[in-house]
């Protein structure tokens, strides 16, 4: 499996989830986006809907009784009822959870730096795991630095 942890140094959450949402279902595949926080599982779901003026991804918060339909689900509990193989762990926090899933996405800024670096180190000792660690440079894109 892959890890592929986002540090979020220039560009916020809010711009990075919708374009990895996006090439997820581009390749046939689907997404369970994870978040303890409720707040931020609203501010997901709207994102969805608006982050482009000519654009939307379909998507919807767990629970809502048609979840296995959903290419994209949004929840708290690492449950993916939508059939989804990739994760994306939206709140900063890794479960090991998200390592019976084929692809997993960990995004964190500053405030969650010290809980990324002992997950990638913790990581290291599975074999199975591919771990990619990616920053965005001073032009804003993203490069793999690990």
């Amino acid at each position: 499996m892959q890890v592929d942890f986002y540090h979020l140094t220039r560009a916020p959450l809010e711009r990075v989830l919708p374009q990895i949402a996006e090439k997820v279902l581009a390749g046939g595949g689907r997404l369970l986006v994870i978040s303890d926080d409720t707040d931020q599982r609203s501010r997901i779901d709207l994102l969805l809907w608006s982050y482009a003026p000519d654009s939307f991804l379909a998507h919807a918060q767990a629970g809502g009784g048609d979840d296995a339909l959903q290419p994209v689900l949004i929840g708290s509990a690492v449950e993916a009822s939508n059939g989804a193989r990739n994760i994306a762990l939206a709140d900063g926090m890794w479960r090991a959870e998200a390592l019976g899933f084929d692809r997993a996405f960990h995004f964190f800024d500053e405030e969650r730096i010290v809980e990324a670096r002992a997950a990638w180190s913790a990581l290291g000792d599975h074999e199975s795991v591919e771990r990619r660690y990616w920053k965005q440079n001073d032009a804003g894109r993203w490069e793999q630095v690990a």
